[in-house]
């Protein structure tokens, strides 16, 4: 099948060469020049094969098909290069320098954060007494609460001079690389601007499309508060709709993602299925005029895209918009697509217009999955044959659930480090609900002029989504809902789904092949675990967390870890999953009792001492070795002191010392050339022993 799908797929291999093309170069980071020599030669190979005789052209085909590969795959290479910004000339990272004046563009409305405003902002200019420079990146601004001008909005455009500071990682094992999140949508700095920080300047820059779509975004967002009570229902409805998350409640979210349906809320095909099947009926009246199919096919194309960019435009609504406006002309032209080639088709335009979309995990398990709808739903949809029209209508909404899990799980483990357990009880009851409700909110923005009848509409979406809530949060309640820490590498995730292919495809043709290909990519998979759990039993580790204003120390001993710190994180669980549960995953420990207060121990015969008070250091002699001094909070004192009562290896400055006084004892541990670690401004401090 393989065989004969690289044949009568051609998008199919350009898409892998493409995406072999991005990989390579933004791993290698090979230079322009490279990229377009190698781009250059198979391109002119191709065209001269063009024009070779039938005979020719017989002899050199495999040689034209590598070419031709080849050819994407510098391609590929090209795309990353031209979209990443840090190549571009007039980046702001070449030309900054502190002090200067900087002009900025709010590309987006302002987003209200816990104590700040948020918003993306583009450069246009360095300033300095003489001259203005044209700039090119982007930058996020913080602005505080308090000191707003009420004119700040989109296309708004100031100038300020703080410096910039560079998007930079906590730094915590496992933790989520945001400064590449940053760097693909090419964002390379911050800055925190209090109101005496800036200056508004006269008019604005703004797209009219783009103002008219945040216009719209807002409107919606305005209709759903209106009618529909209830904050995390409101949160949620806006989710559904148009893919606005700032409402959504985070404990919800979590619960959805336990559970395994998580993927409602992320606009995606399951909405673009429903927006193209209500055009299609709305617009079934035109079909019966020939000349107006046509008029039927734009206006259906134009409204999905309208509203995919109105969802925020992210890969798999994107995916999802370009699927259905080829299956809509391909209804035009009364003509069937391989749906592969159509698939992959799909991915290589994405690709085009942002390569970085490939390292996207909503790109990847969008297309993951309707893969894997497509290729083993009939199969376990066969399972049973059911006469009744309903059970057989339900049996067909579990296939697919089923189905869809089967190339997900090994990428949703691989990301997630979970795995739902309940997934078909709550796809059961939560797909369907939820597309109930999508008609519902379109309903409500439909008839939202008429106040009786949108109060109505209004409340009984309150009710279906309350309901839906509620029962993925009894699930979510359940002991085995979900199956938590699991950690598994790239190649892992790649032995495990050629593992599920072969062994379903298997289980169909009943090919020896595919049972030995199976068995050998499980042996491996269990060989590189095995391995990783060996050497989990021998670690002996010392982490020191990067945690803005809080102490977090584990002292990991095999599969064990002792967390010493601040209580108030053992109750946060949004500060304990971001910061301190991935490299728990990471390290395959579990929790031990520990002393929350303990201020001196050892570790396989290293002493570590944790200051986080003033206390009297007394000159002793001989002095007390210290391997590793940790300094935490804001204690009064100074290095000197410290190293007449101890012979110190290693100082280490957590997170929770004030940015001041961390720079001066890192100031004074340089003069007496003692090693000293800042970990709020290089990561976690990990040692081994």
């Amino acid at each position: 099948m393989a065989a004969r799908l690289w044949h009568k797929a051609p998008f199919v291999r350009l898409l892998t060469a493409t995406a072999v093309g991005i990989v390579l170069q933004w791993n290698v980071q090979l230079s322009l020049s490279v990229l377009l020599l190698c781009f250059g030669v198979c391109f002119l190979f191709a065209g001269l094969y063009s024009f070779t005789g039938i005979r020719k052209r017989y002899q050199l085909s495999a040689v034209n098909g590598t070419a031709l590969c080849l050819l994407f795959v510098a391609g590929g290479g090209l795309l990353v290069w031209q979209q990443d910004v840090r190549n571009n000339k007039h980046w702001i990272g070449c030309e900054y320098k502190a002090g200067n004046g900087i002009t900025v563009k709010l590309e987006e409305p302002l987003v209200e954060k816990a104590n700040s405003y948020k918003a993306l902002a583009s450069f246009e200019s360095l300033n300095d007494s003489s001259s203005a420079k044209p700039v090119k990146g982007n930058v996020i601004l913080y602005f505080k609460k308090d000191s707003l001008p009420p004119s700040l909005q989109y296309g708004s455009r100031i100038l300020f001079n703080r410096p910039l500071q560079e998007i930079k990682n906590a730094g915590n094992p496992g933790s989520f690389d945001y400064k590449t999140y940053c760097l693909f949508n090419g964002i390379t700095h911050q800055v925190y601007l209090s109101g005496d920080d800036f200056v508004l300047l006269p008019g604005t820059d703004k797209s009219v499309f783009t103002e008219a779509v945040f216009a719209c975004r807002e409107w919606v967002v305005g209709v759903m508060k209106k009618y529909i009570p209830g904050e995390k229902e409101q949160g949620l409805a806006e989710a559904l709709l148009i893919g606005y998350k700032d409402d959504l409640d985070k404990n919800l979210v979590q619960a959805y993602s336990n559970t395994g349906v998580v993927h409602i809320i992320a606009i995606s095909g399951l909405h673009l299925g429903l927006i193209y099947w209500l055009l299609m009926l709305l617009t079934k009246p035109l079909k019966r005029a020939k000349k107006l199919v046509a008029v039927r096919l734009l206006l259906v194309i134009a409204s999905l895209w309208l509203f995919s960019i109105l969802a925020g435009a992210q890969p798999s609504v994107l995916r999802s918009a370009v699927m259905f406006s080829l299956i809509a002309a391909g209804e035009l032209a009364l003509r069937r697509t391989n749906f592969f080639n159509t698939l992959a088709f799909s991915a290589l335009v994405l690709l085009c217009i942002n390569p970085f979309w490939l390292w996207d995990v909503g790109f990847q398990l969008s297309y993951t999955a309707v893969l894997s709808i497509v290729l083993f739903f009939q199969p376990v949809y066969n399972w049973f044959h059911l006469t009744n029209k309903a059970v057989d209508f339900f049996w067909k909404l579990t296939a697919v659930t089923i189905s869809a899990q089967v190339l997900t799980i090994p990428i949703s483990v691989y990301h997630f480090h979970q795995m739902p357990l309940l997934f078909l009880f709550t796809n059961f009851i939560a797909v369907p609900l939820s597309s109930l409700v999508v008609l519902g909110e379109i309903l409500l923005c439909a008839v939202s002029f008429f106040t009786p009848l949108a109060a109505l509409v209004g409340a009984a979406l309150h009710h279906l989504i309350y309901w839906m809530n509620s029962y993925i949060e009894r699930l979510n309640n359940v002991p085995f809902s979900v199956w938590n820490g699991l950690s598994i590498n790239l190649v892992q995730t790649l032995l495990l789904l050629i593992f599920v292919v072969a062994i379903c495809y298997w289980l169909m043709e009943k090919q020896r092949r595919l049972a030995w290909t199976a068995l050998s990519s499980f042996a491996v998979f269990m060989l590189i675990r095995t391995v990783s759990f060996s050497e989990a039993e021998r670690q002996q580790k010392l982490v020191v967390y990067n945690v803005p204003k809080h102490t977090a120390i584990d002292v990991i001993n095999g599969r064990n870890y002792a967390f010493l710190g601040d209580t108030s994180l053992l109750y946060d669980d949004f500060a304990r999953n971001f910061h301190l549960q991935p490299s728990r995953i990471l390290h395959r420990v579990s929790a031990q009792k520990s002393d929350a207060d303990t201020k001196s121990f050892l570790l396989n015969g290293k002493q570590v001492v944790v200051m986080n008070e003033t206390m009297p250091l007394v000159t002793a002699n001989p002095k007390l070795t210290v391997d590793v001094l940790i300094l935490s909070r804001n204690p009064k004192l100074y290095i000197s002191k410290v190293l007449d009562a101890f012979v110190v290896k290693q100082i280490v400055i957590d997170g929770s010392v004030p940015a001041w006084k961390a720079a001066l004892w890192k100031r004074d541990c340089d003069s007496l050339r003692i090693p000293c670690y800042n970990v709020s401004e290089d990561g976690a401090f990990v040692m081994n022993w």
